[in-house]
């Protein structure tokens, strides 16, 4: 009886923080997504070998103790590799969502506020983008800007952020239908004020979760363009563009295409794994 007590005066946050905690597969993708982020910080000083650096006398050497990923055909380590190449992956999928969430937030924002023919033209343009698969779209978009790990985060920037439009839109329309919407209008207050100190606090929590099962998207497709050469350019390390050398030497040196795979994998997984925790604990109908 106390302990239901209790729980029902906690504030929303430290409610939603107990049920994060008590979610092992949100902690562990936590934890992993915090390995990745501190490898990609400190490659320059735990690398063991420059990832750049070529030696014809270590050419496609299988994994041992001195190049424990083994080598490419090269000759350069490909733990280094690994390492700095989770800088421009983690990179792209940031840097990515964050211009999606910039772009797409305020778009929605307008069309759920606006109403009339702002929000049928905002809804048309973002439900023919939406229409298009994502990873074809950003694969045309970086095409047409050229290929660079720079140009590759604005494709998908732009590729990921109708969906940011759908969720802003959506929650500023259900907004507007409540009462302390209809009292803040009658006050006399903007639109744009209702949605930055109303609507946008409202939005968050969704936001977040979205934000964060997203960059696993970026990610992908950032290997995806790296592996079609418009992503991040050899020779510096891009975890796509190891997978497209690796494809000669798959029957060889099956390692070049074994550990680049396997970062996205388990980075793409922890992400996925830290977004669906944050969505059941930020679920105020959740009963953790």
């Amino acid at each position: 009886m106390s302990a239901s007590l209790a729980e029902a005066g906690e504030s929303p946050g430290r409610r939603a923080l107990r049920r994060f905690l008590r979610h092992r597969l949100a902690m562990f993708g936590l934890v992993v997504v915090s390995l990745f982020v501190l490898a990609a910080l400190l490659a320059p000083w735990i690398a063991p070998y420059d990832p750049l650096e070529t030696s014809w006398s270590r050419l496609r050497q299988a994994p041992s103790w001195a190049h424990p990923f083994g080598t490419d055909e090269n000759g350069r380590d490909v733990l280094s590799r690994v390492l700095f190449g989770a800088r421009a992956s983690l990179m792209a999928g940031v840097v990515a969502v964050l211009g999606a969430v910039v772009i797409g937030v305020p778009v929605g924002l307008v069309a759920g506020l606006a109403k009339g023919w702002v929000d049928a033209v905002i809804s048309r343009i973002s439900d023919a983008m939406l229409s298009i698969p994502f990873l074809i779209l950003a694969i045309a978009l970086a095409a047409f800007l050229g290929p660079a790990l720079e140009n590759a985060m604005i494709a998908i920037a732009i590729s990921i952020s109708p969906v940011f439009v759908r969720l802003a839109r959506g929650m500023a329309l259900e907004a507007t239908g409540t009462d302390w919407a209809e009292a803040a209008r009658a006050l006399g207050n903007p639109p744009w004020r209702i949605a930055v100190l109303h609507v946008l606090p409202n939005i968050l929590p969704p936001l977040l979760v979205q934000g964060t099962l997203a960059i696993a998207e970026a990610i992908i497709a950032e290997a995806s363009l790296s592996f079609l050469g418009l992503g991040q350019q050899p020779p510096a390390p891009s975890w796509g563009s190891m997978l497209n050398s690796a494809q000669r030497f798959i029957e060889a040196a099956p390692w070049l295409a074994i550990f680049p795979g396997l970062a996205i994998f388990v980075v793409v997984l922890a992400f996925n794994l830290l977004g669906d925790g944050l969505r059941d604990a930020l679920d105020p109908r959740g009963s953790r």
